[in-house]
């Protein structure tokens, strides 16, 4: 009987990391859905330090003082708090109780710091909580973060505030822990509250304390696949994978350069099947990075509220754009999942869920690449997409197709042959 306890909390921990692992061979065949065309992986020590400077260092979260500040405090309270997780998951498996107690003045300093960042990050997720729905920031309000989106966001918050409550008041019903005095720099304050309780219900309390919060850590572990919170996994390889080249260039198809090469005598590159298409209308089109920094979104809006489309009050979102190519690869991954391999729903990336309008209306300014906080690039698949209707469908607006037709039959864009193009002067 007394083994019983420790059969169920095995179970649990491997039930939650055997879905957890199955979610992410989902999502890697998603991501792999995309095609292998990105720039060959070079330069790899100045990837790490970009990986370390963004992801890990947050540096480009501090950008806004104080939700970057508010952020950093979240974010090492979930690294550090965390640490414990290792305990927790010894005494459980195994039955002992505060396994790294004995290890003595060094474990109260982590327990101590644990509850410090306990508290901070509880008045961290309350002030968060406040921008979003006292404030109410208008970036948090575009028509597409209404529903789900919105839900998700608080309910992140709602996980962070009962988990790191969970933890504090754990460690307050836990007479031998509040006896060793060793630690307890919060969970001690709360502990007069339970004192005029017996000792047989503290230890239920405690109990109830500890498994509540196991298991809503690991109910929070399955969860990540689906919420905007995936980004505390996938900003890593995220920042890795992102472009080290001039953040302003653009790719070039390797197919029209060769036309271009062709025409002015140079040598040609060997092609690939991958150019026979081009541009982009579904997410079978995009690479593999391109699905990744969908998925990647953490939903903050930065982009669009730099976004000098969407300041005018044009319909584009770069956050929209990524957001509805992620769900488009996740209605894509669940067509395979249903069927066994994809059957046409006649649906497309472009104009099903990304109109022309909200691609023509990007200035291509970069601003939405340059403001993310772990380097997505919205632009990429703006761009991909204007191939596509351009060079697959030969739609574009009026004033592109005229500008296009003076060059080719003008040099210039506009209306006027060479001849007469300094007429003005006279």
């Amino acid at each position: 009987m007394q083994y019983i306890p420790n059969i169920i909390f095995s179970v649990l921990l491997i039930s939650s990391l055997g879905v957890f692992i199955i979610n992410l061979k989902r999502l890697r065949r998603n991501i792999n859905l995309g095609k292998g065309k990105t720039d060959p992986i070079t330069n790899r020590p100045q990837r790490w330090k970009n990986m370390a400077r963004i992801a890990l260092g947050q540096s480009k979260m501090v950008s806004r003082p104080i939700a970057g500040l508010l952020h950093m405090i979240v974010y090492l309270g979930f690294i550090i708090i965390n640490i414990e997780l290792i305990e927790i998951i010894i005494d459980g498996v195994f039955g002992t109780h505060r396994i790294f107690s004995s290890i003595g003045l060094l474990y109260g300093v982590l327990i101590g710091l644990f509850e410090i960042f306990a508290v901070l990050v509880l008045i961290a997720v309350i002030i968060f909580w406040t921008r979003r729905n006292i404030v109410k920031i208008k970036r948090f309000f575009e028509n597409k973060m209404m529903g789900w989106p919105k839900l998700d966001a608080d309910l992140i918050l709602y996980f962070e505030i009962i988990l790191m409550s969970l933890f504090l008041l754990m460690n307050a019903t836990d007479v031998e822990f509040q006896m060793m005095n060793n630690g307890n720099i919060v969970s001690g304050l709360i502990f007069p509250l339970f004192e005029g309780l017996s000792d047989q219900t503290l230890y239920f309390l405690e109990r109830s304390f500890w498994w509540l919060h196991i298991t809503g850590i690991l109910i929070f572990l399955n969860y990540l696949y689906y919420s905007k919170h995936l980004h505390i996994i996938l900003a890593f390889p995220n920042t890795f994978y992102g472009s080290i080249s001039n953040s302003g260039k653009l790719n070039n198809m390797k197919s029209v350069t060769n036309e271009v090469n062709i025409m002015m005598g140079k040598s040609v590159e060997p092609e690939t099947n991958e150019d026979i298409k081009f541009g982009v209308s579904d997410v079978t089109d995009l690479s593999w990075l391109q699905i990744l920094n969908a998925y990647s979104c953490t939903e903050c809006g930065r982009c669009t509220s730099v976004c000098p489309a969407n300041i005018t009050g044009k319909k584009l979102s770069p956050r929209k754009i990524m957001m509805e190519t992620r769900d488009r690869v996740e209605e894509f991954g669940k067509n395979i999942d249903n069927n066994g391999s994809y059957v046409e729903d006649n649906k497309k990336l472009l104009g099903d869920y990304i109109s022309k309008e909200e691609l023509w209306a990007c200035t291509s300014c970069n601003a939405c690449v340059e403001e993310c906080p772990i380097s997505i690039n919205p632009l990429s698949i703006i761009m991909d997409m204007r191939r596509n209707l351009i060079m697959e469908e030969s739609s574009a607006p009026v004033e592109l197709n005229n500008m296009m037709n003076n060059i080719e039959n003008n040099g210039a864009p506009w209306p006027y042959n060479q001849q007469d193009r300094l007429n003005w002067n006279e």
